[in-house]
């Protein structure tokens, strides 16, 4: 299972967002003001949860553990205020929970006088390895700057401190790295304000569902409440953005747990508040210090911009909302049928961005013509609840085509199988977007699957994201059992890993894997991966 290096996705992007194309977009500054107005207007207010440390730790290097280390518990939290800290001393907290949020505390000392600043190191981890070691030296692709660590002075004791810095951890470790050599110093009333706008927790699953997956179902549903901010946030240890394929899949788990339509619905008129020049929505926006558009453009992700509408007037029944968007909804297709040859294949443009999953040993070709269908599908629908009939019977005309294009193209009717490419490739994520667009029966691809499992050199997966896809479609062909062996399996593997919250990147072979060249920047809890949830639920 290899991940593709982002740098190189970052250069495709930078291709992408310079091809713009040349028509102009079909909606004016004005009406964009007013969808950045109505996103503005819909900005949750966060929840404020008070969470106190359970334990002091220390870190075990463990072989055996599939982050390498554990943790073992050295005493209960409230024997801090005993513990007398000198120079070069240091003590690792433990919540008990994954959190979004900040962090305060008291510090005290005592001793003859005080003739320096107490110089405090404090570095948040949300797993065992990242307080466990230093971070340096880093040699990561992405900016050092994301690594959770801070060097704070203190010149007057007692005081009281509240971080200003939001963290995304489990566990702090505090390190003296100086004060007055006659002083020492205690710490005190130590506790941590959780934010999220996800509200009350969802009921469980029913008792009768097999401990592991009430498990699986509590960590996927502390991911998507420790990203759900004032956006849906990918990551909120890294990144911190708001990213349409991520969107899409904390939407749909939203919907059967949370259920805050109007968190998605600010998403959604953000999205559409800040397209490129000639109307495509960009893949990420930022909103700090006020809404922009990100400077990356992904293919797939435009594409599923018009899923997302429509999961969203589905399950909030909010259809003026959807007829609002249309043009957005419209403009992408526009844009992605140019793309579509003569022969009813999907072609995206040399040096585009298309994703589908962290594995640069993948063929997208397939996929990305998969996915352009299925938006197809949802677009017809859509067509039809905003009476756009002329929009309606081109989509069910270009549907059909590309249908038979695929068809000719990609299934293999003597394997049984989907390929991909001048290769011929075989991949999960091939067969699961063949399977969602409708391209093969829900009987092909039943067989496509169970045919899959006997090749061993199919490129799988990489991340949890595209093995969210492959569950769904899954389900969609049948597959119930199938389905529910590969999350008990996938995300089950995280769980029994020790996760808390479920990572943006899992291989069960290799711990070490990262698309930034360390782990150290994984985010380990990421948005993309919180869908069981909503599986499970299905």
């Amino acid at each position: 299972m290899l991940v593709t290096d982002r740098r190189q996705f970052l250069k495709s992007a930078a291709l992408m967002a310079g091809a713009s194309g040349v028509a102009q977009s079909g909606t004016d500054e004005s009406q964009r003001a007013q969808w950045l107005d109505t996103a503005e207007r819909l900005k949750p207010r966060l929840h404020a949860t008070q969470v106190a440390p359970v334990s002091i730790v220390k870190p075990i290097a463990d072989a055996s553990q599939f982050l390498r280390w554990r943790m073992e518990r050295v005493s209960p939290a409230d024997t801090l205020r005993e513990r007398v800290m000198r120079r070069a001393d240091s003590v690792i907290l433990d919540f008990g929970r994954h959190l979004t949020g900040h962090l305060e505390f008291s510090i005290d000392g005592e001793g003859r006088g005080i003739d320096a600043p107490t110089r405090l190191k404090l570095t948040f981890g949300e797993v065992a390895p990242e307080v466990a070691g230093p971070f340096d030296p880093y040699h990561g692709a992405l900016s050092r700057a994301w690594l959770q660590d801070e060097v704070i002075n203190i010149d007057v004791l007692p005081n009281t401190l509240q971080l200003p810095r939001r963290y995304a951890f489990r566990y702090v470790k505090v390190e003296v790295i100086d004060t007055s050599p006659n002083y020492a110093i205690r710490l005190d009333r130590v506790q941590a304000t959780a934010l999220s706008s996800a509200g009350a927790e969802p009921p469980p699953l029913g008792k009768a569902t097999p401990e592991l997956l009430r498990q699986i179902d509590a960590v996927s549903i502390a991911t998507l409440r420790d990203c759900m901010q004032t956006v849906f946030e990918d990551g909120p240890k890294r990144d911190r953005r708001l990213w349409i394929g991520d969107l899409r899949l904390q939407a749909l788990t939203n919907y059967a747990t949370f259920r805050n339509f109007d968190l998605v619905k600010r998403c959604l008129y953000l999205f559409a508040a800040f397209p490129r020049e000639d109307g495509m929505v960009s893949a990420c926006v930022f909103e700090d210090p006020k809404p922009y558009r990100g400077h990356e453009y992904i293919v797939d992700y435009a594409a599923l911009y018009v899923a997302t509408v429509l999961d969203y007037a589905k399950a909030s029944n909010d259809w003026v909302t959807a007829r609002e968007l249309w043009p957005v909804v419209q403009q992408q297709m526009e844009i992605l049928e140019r793309y579509v040859r003569g022969d009813g294949l999907f072609a995206a443009p040399a040096g585009a961005w298309v994703f589908i999953d962290w594995n640069n040993r993948l063929d997208r070709t397939a996929a990305m013509h998969g996915v352009f269908v299925y938006s197809l599908r949802q677009a017809l629908a859509l067509a039809h609840k905003c009476g756009a009939e002329p929009q309606a019977t081109e989509y069910e005309r270009r549907f059909a085509q590309m249908a038979a294009a695929a068809r000719t193209a990609f299934y293999d009717p003597v394997l049984q199988i989907c390929v991909s490419g001048p290769k011929r490739q075989i991949s999960w994520a091939t067969q699961a977007w063949m399977v969602l667009s409708g391209i093969v029966t829900k009987e092909e691809g039943a067989q496509a699957f169970r045919a899959i499992r006997e090749i061993p050199d199919a490129i799988h997966p990489g991340a949890p994201y595209l093995y969210h896809y492959v569950a769904e479609a899954m389900i969609a062909c049948g597959l119930k059992q199938e389905a529910l062996e590969l999350i008990e399996s996938y995300w089950g593997g995280m769980v029994k890993a020790g996760a808390d919250t479920f990572w943006e990147v899992y291989d069960p072979s290799n711990a070490m894997l990262s698309p930034y060249n360390s782990v150290l920047v994984n985010s380990y809890c990421h948005a993309w991966s919180c869908t069981p949830a909503y599986l499970l639920r299905r």
